[in-house]
């Protein structure tokens, strides 16, 4: 039989989805974020990873993708621009592509969304273009579509997202202030028709202040669950 899905949450949008089949993701590696606990703030702590997913080029998704990527030898799958840049830094295992395009690495179906933000090299001035910001649709055998929105305001063509692919379980940042609230995020919920949402980019500091308990206010008597982590909780 195959294993049930599995989600670690690690602290801001920084996630570890195990799939049924064994296979192992990471979403927005940054294990320096205040939240992550300190059993996985190495690299090497993580365990076997088959892929990296890197949204966006901000600091605070993409920190510890190089470190990440040498411990575990995973490809990395980012918008192109920001691949440039990482190859351009040694990493060989990057995997870039562009927005509507779609990828099968490790047996899963990555494709890359639109997302409503920015993307940029943002460690010193002058900031450096890095290809702006994406989402990601996941799909493998006996998993539930997967949705992981990284950064983003709501936008109309989630109901595209919706009819195309389907999603059962969306990540969905709802902090406000840099990206969705919990109103907005809840929104983007009912357009997507997930059962499920999983809210990061919250609570880090104290500018991101939408909480796990406003969005399910917002999505009271939708039927959409809502699922709120501890940072190192594993849920299944």
């Amino acid at each position: 039989m195959p294993n049930p899905l599995s989600i670690t949450w690690l602290g801001h949008s920084t996630f570890i989805i195990g799939l049924p089949s064994g296979k192992r993701i990471i979403a927005d590696p940054w294990l320096g974020n205040p939240n992550c606990p300190p059993a996985f703030s190495k690299a090497e702590a993580l365990g076997p990873i088959d892929l990296i997913l890197v949204s966006h080029g901000h600091g605070d998704h993409r920190g510890d993708v190089a470190s990440v990527a040498r411990a575990t030898g995973a490809p990395i799958v980012c918008i192109y621009e920001l691949g440039m840049y990482l190859t351009d830094k040694g990493l060989t295992n990057v995997r870039d592509m562009g927005i509507g395009g779609t990828q099968e690495i490790a047996g899963i179906s990555v494709t890359m969304t639109q997302a409503v933000h920015s993307g940029s090299l943002d460690d010193g001035w002058p900031v450096v273009y890095l290809g702006g910001a994406t989402g990601f649709v996941l799909r493998a055998p006996d998993t539930p579509t997967i949705y992981f929105a990284g950064d983003t305001a709501l936008f109309g063509d989630m109901k595209i997202i919706a009819e195309i692919y389907k999603p059962a379980i969306a990540f969905l940042p709802i902090g406000d202030h840099y990206t969705m609230g919990p109103d907005t995020a809840a929104i983007a919920a009912r357009w997507l028709g997930v059962r499920q949402v999983v809210p990061m980019h919250y609570g880090t500091f104290p500018v991101l202040t939408g909480t796990p308990e406003a969005l399910r206010g917002h999505l009271k008597g939708s039927g959409i669950d809502v699922l709120e982590l501890k940072p190192g909780e594993v849920a299944r």
